[in-house]
Order: C-alpha cells, then sequence, then structure tokens
C-alpha cells in the first residue's frame, strides 16, 4: 500500500470538505486511491445523512433570487441557528434560490432534482448533511411574476423574506409594501380573498363570545358584524396601518398612489414546524448511562 501523505489528505480534504481525520481514514481504506476515497466517503455521507433526516429542522434561512421579472423566495432548514449561519449552508439555500427562479420546478422533489454544478440539489444536500452533522432540508418555495407595476424583495435578517408584485405603482412602492408585510404578516391582500372557512370559523367564534353578554338577537347579531370587520381589517393587508405611518391604512397609502398589489409571499423560517423540547440534563444522563452499560 503506497503512504498516505499529508499532501494527499489536503486534497482530499479540498476537495470534499471533510474533516481532516476523516479524509486520512478514507484514503488509508482504499489504499491512497483518490477517486475511489471520495466515492467512499459519499456512499459513507449519504449514509449519515439517512439517519438524521428524522430530526427535526426548524432553523434555517429564507433565500430569494430575483431577475427576469420574477422573484424566488425558499425555505431552507436546518436544526440550528448556528449551521444556519454556515457560509456553505448559505452557498446552499443561494443556489437552490437560483434554482426555482431558473429551472420553475413544480415541486420541491423537482427541485432537488435538478443539477448544480455536477451533482444535484439532493446530492449536495445530503453531503452538506454529513459535513456539518445536522438534518437539511427544502422546505417550500414560491415565485412572484411581474404583473405589470412595480416588483420587491425585502428579508428581515435572515429568517423572515417577503415578495411583492403589483398592477400599478413602482419599485419603492413594492419595496414598502413588502417592509410591511414582514413586519405585519397580513394574511390576503383584500377581504375578497378571505375563504369561507376562514370567515365562518371566527364568525362561530364571535357568535358565542357575544351571546355570553345576555343582550338582545339584534344587538348580538351588530356586535358580531363589527367584530368581523375589526377582524377583517386586522387580516388583510388593505386594511392595516401602514406600519411606516399608522396614521393611515395600505388601501390609503395605494390609492393615494393609484397602485394596486397583485400578490404577495411571506415566508418565516419554521413556521409550523413543531420544535422538539429536549431535558439536556437527561441526555447527558442518558448518554452517560449508555456509554456504562
Amino acid at each position: 500500500m503506497s503512504a498516505i501523505t499529508a499532501a494527499m489528505v489536503k486534497e482530499l480534504r479540498e476537495r470534499t470538505g471533510a474533516a481532516m481525520m476523516d479524509c486520512k481514514k478514507a484514503l488509508t481504506a482504499t489504499e491512497g486511491d483518490m477517486d475511489a476515497a471520495i466515492e467512499k466517503m459519499r456512499v459513507e455521507g449519504m449514509a449519515k445523512a439517512d439517519k438524521k433526516a428524522s430530526r427535526v429542522a426548524s432553523e434555517g434561512v429564507i433565500a430569494v433570487a430575483e431577475g427576469n421579472g420574477k422573484i424566488a423566495i425558499l425555505e431552507v432548514n436546518c436544526e440550528t441557528d448556528f449551521v444556519g449561519k454556515n457560509d456553505d449552508f448559505l452557498a446552499f439555500a443561494d443556489a437552490a434560490a437560483n434554482a426555482v427562479l431558473t429551472d420553475n420546478p413544480a415541486d420541491v422533489a423537482e427541485l432537488s432534482a435538478i443539477k448544480v454544478g455536477s451533482e444535484t440539489l439532493e446530492e449536495r444536500r445530503r453531503a452538506l448533511t454529513s459535513k456539518l452533522g445536522e438534518n437539511l432540508g427544502l422546505r417550500r418555495f414560491a415565485v412572484i411574476e411581474s404583473a405589470g407595476g412595480g416588483m420587491a424583495q425585502y428579508r428581515h435578517g435572515a429568517r423572515i423574506g417577503v415578495a411583492v408584485s403589483m398592477v400599478k405603482g413602482d419599485d419603492d412602492l413594492a419595496k414598502d409594501i413588502a417592509l410591511h408585510v414582514a413586519a405585519s404578516n397580513p394574511m390576503f391582500v383584500t377581504s375578497s380573498e378571505v375563504t369561507e372557512d376562514v370567515l365562518d370559523a371566527e364568525r362561530r367564534i364571535f357568535s358565542a363570545q357575544a351571546a355570553e353578554s345576555g343582550k338582545p338577537a339584534e344587538i348580538i347579531e351588530k356586535m358580531v358584524e363589527g367584530r368581523m370587520r375589526k377582524y377583517l381589517a386586522e387580516i388583510t393587508l388593505v386594511g392595516q396601518p401602514f406600519v411606516k405611518d399608522p396614521d393611515i391604512t395600505v388601501e390609503k397609502l395605494l390609492k393615494s398612489k393609484s397602485a394596486e398589489v397583485a400578490r404577495f409571499v411571506r415566508f418565516e423560517v419554521g413556521e409550523g414546524i413543531e420544535k422538539q423540547e429536549s431535558d439536556f440534563a437527561a441526555e447527558v444522563a442518558a448518554t452517560a448511562k449508555a456509554t456504562m452499560a
């Protein structure tokens, strides 16, 4: 067997990004064959990635790419905030966002199969999972297209991302609307978009609350309608006070600019993911007990 030199280990590390000891072990196992070592590490790395797939990944980043009249917005998850700031992880997120923009995948499965360089995004994800030691995932994405007016994206740190497309209005106004959406988190643009199931659920709650007042039915009906109007103002973009000038609503701002919002998308890292609460002391005790067994 040929001697494993420091130069060989260094080359393998540069080509794979793996730890020095892992590179040395792979070269030793393959008797110094560089290509075989890379293949071995790749196979073992994917196996490690598969084992981590069941772990909850609720941290991460919102990545955005824009061009040719489109804005792509994407959520990529990891397990800890520390990895969420890792340069390799961020580069992976940016590559995936650009793939959404240029290749127009129908869903995450299609996105994962897109090749970026010599490997698919899924292959890169699994290799990066092995390297960083955390479960990583492409969770969701959306694409906003031009509606004839301004377009803008806004990111609040790495955790909140917004994309806005306008029928009328310029890019500066779209940027202000994106900032507002990031801060106020509306569910819909206008009340006409609110679905019947949402309205029915809220009306039942408000009716039950109003009924406890003991007031006549006609008064209860007026109370419910008043609360419904307030609720619609809270959940719709046009009904909310504009975040940069709370004295006016977004609707009044848009009318003053003869503008109209076609669509917005707001992603926040981890929303809707049930996080696992861990007892660190219990984990240490369990690990120590298993070691002693």
